[in-house]
């Protein structure tokens, strides 16, 4: 059996760094990781009312676990947790019932807030509405995902937060940076830098600390942590993430390390992208119909889901 340097039989071998690691070890070293990035990038500050995006899945239960013990020893910060439930039936359900669980244990506060509540319907309704209408599942992805991103930023807000902690992991930011290169979408790629972003006085800005560890990294530390996690997925999930993800996952396997150096290389490149942008005269507005940030005059959400 392998043995870690620390003597103790390995669970893991880190084949970007070249070495094995026992249980201990492994889960300090995805710790460290995420303090590094928060400290480098300057995350957090004194006075933050960080709200932790959590969805149930094995990154946003990780990324609260790790957020809480960080935070809730300091008197001079405060974490909430925040689940958007989208309202499809036999998936979010369950998801919500683990994360309120969780944040129970934790000792965290959990606010759950719906597309139902927000928009009158549900994500299901809402599908169901629009099958006739040259429906696919796609449609259900981007429907649910500029819903998601309103009501956490709206919700968020109104809640007097100052910043959004989401469980992007490496994998989702490689993935999203990909995404944004073949849509040829400039604009969102100059959000997606490492350190969070204030665009506008009623946008709360993100920030990521797993953003730097690979996904099967923190699918290992919820299993050793025993975080109990919802490891099913969506049922409208599909389309170019998941080819993405296929193809950035065979070329880690021929070329370790190939991620990070995506993800550095697009670092280096951020600052240049974000004044590409900036010289665009891309304006912000605020919605004539709901009153939130867009860059049009009638935002995305409004005109999908109004």
């Amino acid at each position: 059996m392998k043995k870690c340097r620390c003597g103790k039989p390995a669970v893991f071998f880190r084949i970007y760094e070249g070495r094995y690691l026992c249980e201990k070890c492994f889960c300090r070293s995805i710790e460290k990781k995420a303090k590094k990035n928060i400290r480098q990038h300057k995350l957090i500050s004194p006075g933050d009312r960080i709200g932790i995006a959590v969805s149930g899945g094995k990154d946003s239960m990780v990324t609260l676990y790790i957020m809480s013990k960080i935070i809730k020893p300091r008197r001079d910060m405060e974490i909430t947790a925040i689940t958007i439930d989208e309202g499809i039936k036999g998936y979010r359900d369950v998801c919500i019932k683990r994360v309120k669980d969780f944040c129970k244990k934790l000792g965290v506060e959990h606010k759950v807030f719906s597309f139902k509540e927000e928009f009158g319907k549900t994500l299901d309704e809402k599908i169901k509405e629009i099958k006739s209408n040259r429906y696919d599942i796609d449609t259900a992805c981007t429907f649910c995902g500029v819903g998601r991103r309103y009501v956490l930023n709206k919700k968020s807000r109104e809640l007097g937060l100052t910043k959004i902690c989401l469980g992007h992991n490496l994998d989702d930011e490689i993935q999203s940076i990909l995404m944004n290169y073949m849509r040829g979408d400039l604009q969102r790629a100059s959000r997606m830098g490492p350190e969070p972003i204030k665009e506008d006085e009623k946008f709360i800005p993100r920030i990521k600390p797993l953003r730097i560890i690979p996904e099967n990294e923190t699918t290992l530390f919820a299993m050793l942590k025993k975080i109990p996690f919802y490891n099913k997925h969506c049922p409208y999930r599909t389309g170019l993430r998941l080819e993405i993800r296929d193809f950035i996952n065979k070329m880690e396997d021929k070329h370790p390390g190939i991620k990070l150096t995506v993800l550095e290389t697009f670092d280096k490149m951020h600052p240049l992208i974000k004044e590409f942008v900036k010289q665009q005269e891309n304006k912000v507005f605020y919605c004539e119909k709901c009153g939130e940030p867009s860059s049009k005059k009638i935002c995305k959400t409004c005109v999908l889901w109004r």
